[in-house]
């Protein structure tokens, strides 16, 4: 009885110590002129991939079109998540030869998070604590980024390298949370999540991208904290104008 009390109870604080949010890449296209376009593909370390495309409808204006989604599973916690999203915002290039480039973008989305916890008690049976949500989220975000200011040699060859970060706040808020198949009072809160990312061209059109960061919450919660941060690979692709 006491060794499946303890059970119950590593269950219910293995609970409360990460998030039901694990946050994606934030989209940092580093678009410089109209009729550009952005795609490009990161996973995390724990599996978490982000998809994130953008596109320059004229000299200053883009729209962002991102998703990511995750399905883990582990001896003691399974997790999954699918979140899409839509934005547009304002770009605008500036200094030396117009290569620094500053970005500000907002946009919408929606997402549904699943966190399974599951232990043996001592007859063998399993207890299981499932955490399901349904949320929608709002951000803005603010990049800065400089094109080829260094390079780096490798095999006798010279790869350019760019720099930036981004600096995203966002607002989640549950619209449905569950316990076990029963109805919770739902939570929201608002992240900080700043970035930084370098790039290392393997074309003119090809870049491979290192992506690291963090998450906080500016509110206290039990299971809406900020529990992930993000440190990720990924293939850029910047394509030229796409019309005259």
């Amino acid at each position: 009885m006491i060794k499946a009390y303890i059970s119950i109870v590593s269950i219910l604080f293995l609970s409360s110590c990460s998030s039901l949010y694990m946050p994606n890449v934030p989209n940092t296209p580093m678009l410089s002129t109209q009729g550009e376009l952005h795609a490009s593909g990161h996973i995390s370390l724990k599996g978490n991939a982000s998809l994130n495309t953008a596109y320059a409808v004229s000299n200053n204006f883009a729209v962002l079109l991102n998703g990511s989604f995750i399905n883990r599973e582990q001896r003691r916690k399974d997790f999954r998540q699918n979140l899409l999203e839509v934005g547009g915002g304002y770009f605008s290039t500036f200094g030396p030869d117009n290569k620094r480039i500053l970005e500000i973008y907002g946009g919408i989305g929606k997402g549904k998070s699943e966190r399974i916890f599951n232990n043996e008690d001592p007859a063998g049976e399993m207890i299981y604590d499932r955490q399901e949500m349904k949320f929608s989220k709002g951000f803005i975000q603010v990049n800065y980024s400089s094109k080829k200011e260094k390079s780096l040699r490798l095999f006798g060859k010279s790869f350019p390298l760019n720099y930036g970060t981004a600096i995203r706040g966002s607002y989640l808020n549950m619209k449905e949370f569950k316990l076990n198949n029963v109805n919770q009072p739902r939570e929201d809160n608002i992240f900080i999540e700043p970035v930084f990312f370098t790039r290392m061209h393997l074309s003119d059109a090809v870049q491979l991208q290192y992506t690291t960061g963090s998450n906080f919450g500016l509110k206290n919660r039990k299971y809406l904290t900020a529990g992930s941060s993000v440190f990720s690979l990924g293939i850029v692709i910047n394509a030229g104008r796409l019309a005259p």
